[in-house]
């Protein structure tokens, strides 16, 4: 076998790894009794309204791409997919606290993963059909940044996975 093609098979297999544990199918409702925030965008108002330009500036060009363009980062490069400090995950473009590190969890996909937000209205999730794939997107109340996909198959008590981008988080230590 050339050390071409031994090279490609390296570079595939993990990709095929973190396509899997992304493309999983959502059941009819996540959160398994519980009401979810799951009003459209289009129908959300928003507490920050900024134009895209301002996005921009505001942004560096990671942050932008992933929270205003729906981008995803590498897996396992994030700033803080590993973190094991105490504290609250926040949102890159606007500030408002999401998530709590008593909720992370180590999900082995190369992204932060939680099991729920601080509070059901934190977070809007919204069906994306993109790529060919039946997710449920996770975006930020307070400005609408897109912060990543939510799955069924996290740990109890909720059995739900929220994906997320570092890129799209802040955190801020107890």
């Amino acid at each position: 076998m050339s050390i071409t093609k031994i090279l490609l098979i390296s570079a595939m297999v993990p990709l095929m790894f973190v396509a899997r544990a992304c493309e999983q199918s959502e059941p009819d409702s996540l959160m398994k009794g519980d009401q979810k925030n799951t009003k459209k965008m289009k129908e959300h108002k928003f507490k920050i309204q900024k134009s895209e330009e301002e996005w921009r500036i505001v942004l560096g060009e990671q942050e932008y791409h992933i929270l205003r363009e729906k981008g995803t980062e590498p897996a396992f490069t994030g700033k803080l997919y590993d973190n094991k400090q105490n504290g609250i995950y926040l949102c890159a473009a606007c500030s408002e606290p999401l998530f709590s590190s008593e909720t992370k969890f180590e999900s082995c996909t190369g992204w932060p993963s939680f099991y729920k937000p601080l509070a059901d209205s934190a977070v809007l999730e919204e069906s994306d059909d993109r790529y060919g794939m039946k997710r449920t997107e996770v975006r930020c109340a307070h400005c609408g940044g897109h912060l990543g996909h939510v799955f069924p198959d996290g740990p109890e008590p909720t059995g739900l996975r929220y994906c997320l981008n570092s890129a799209a988080l802040d955190f801020e230590a107890e």
